[in-house]
């Protein structure tokens, strides 16, 4: 049966909704099958205020138009059956066939990463979308509900790689340690101290590393090293260290917190040989002589954002060496909220 906004068509209102990107601080890649189903995942990861918008204005007809500030401009009607998954704007046709509209609508999407940045794109998206689409048409998800959907039609219906924990950290928000396996998904939210939060503020940084990657293929080598028994130590060892640095971030050790996160990275790197390259080896190298306790890129590898903790006298130090290798430093803060949604009135 389609699904018709509760609001009714042409109301004068913007649905809109707000989804926080993430960084992968630890286990990220366990989260991804086989492995996750074979050997449970452990992931530890935050949410920044980085955000994926959207925004639904109802329209008088049977037709959807998107703009969208990454992918362009793309319209279909909406009363010819589902729309097809062709490699074009999938998220949001995947979103619309789920629910059936058939209500007309247009929608703008902004995000404030890149394609490709490492740090949950296209999942942040698509929990963005369906987040809108529920506050228009009067649909109550839970927190579960939603991120579940979000991955079902990402990974399943449209079919992109990946693993879990970037759909759930855009619903939950805030610093998680996520276990994934083949009986579904389990967060707990970390309990840090607000001063463990802000001196983890402040010692942290990003950076860009000026290029975006493919993370399909390099989630598709992943894979196949850990079917033929290439990675599987690794990705034994980097699940032991999101827990032991949810254990650190609780007792508000940083220091150890740092130095697991340079170990997590030099398991990650075993992953697959597309994880890192010779930019990404420089910029870390230069990071760590210059006062960085660890690192490692954001997200499945080889390009995107890079994330820091620094001595913290150090970090000044660490930002301009990173500028010096062609690195862009970004400011950012730890987002501690899921994602919402509002109603504005279309002005």
């Amino acid at each position: 049966m389609p699904i018709h906004a509760s609001g009714g068509i042409m109301d004068g209102i913007h649905y809109r909704s707000r989804a926080p990107l993430r960084i992968g601080i630890a286990g990220g890649g366990t989260d991804v099958d086989p492995y996750a189903s074979k050997k449970g995942g452990v992931v530890f990861n935050t949410t920044i205020n980085r955000y994926a918008y959207c925004t639904i204005t109802p329209t008088g007809n049977h037709s959807m138009s998107v703009h969208s500030t990454d992918y362009g401009k793309y319209e279909a009607p909406l009363d010819g059956g589902p729309l097809p998954l062709d490699g074009n704007m999938d998220l949001i046709k995947a979103v619309t066939n789920h629910f059936e509209i058939t209500d007309g609508f247009k929608m703008f999407l902004q995000s404030e990463a890149p394609p490709g940045s490492g740090l949950g794109g296209s999942s942040t998206v698509i929990v963005s979308i369906i987040a809108a689409v529920c506050e228009w048409i009067g649909t109550r998800m839970t927190g579960s509900e939603m991120a579940q959907l979000a991955y079902e039609l990402e990974r399943e219906e449209i079919g992109l790689k990946g693993g879990k924990q970037d759909q759930y950290a855009a619903v939950f928000g805030g610093f998680n340690l996520m276990k994934f396996g083949a009986n579904g998904v389990d967060v707990n939210r970390v309990r840090i101290t607000n001063d463990t939060i802000n001196e983890l503020q402040y010692r942290s940084l990003i950076c860009y590393t000026g290029t975006s990657r493919e993370s399909a293929k390099i989630i598709e080598s992943q894979v196949n090293s850990f079917k033929s028994g290439q990675n599987e130590e690794a990705l034994d060892r980097s699940k032991e260290i999101a827990l032991d640095m949810a254990r650190a971030m609780e007792k508000g050790d940083i220091n150890t917190a740092g130095e697991l996160l340079d170990l997590s990275w030099q398991y990650k790197k075993q992953f697959s040989n597309k994880i890192t390259n010779p930019q990404i080896d420089e910029l870390y190298e230069a990071a760590r002589k210059a006062g960085a306790l660890g690192g490692k890129v954001s997200g499945a590898g080889g390009g995107g954002f890079m994330y820091f903790i620094c001595r913290y006298d150090r970090k000044y130090n660490v930002a301009q060496e990173l500028q010096k290798h062609g690195a862009r430093v970004s400011d950012f803060m730890y987002e501690p909220n899921g994602v919402i949604s509002w109603r504005y009135p279309n002005e």
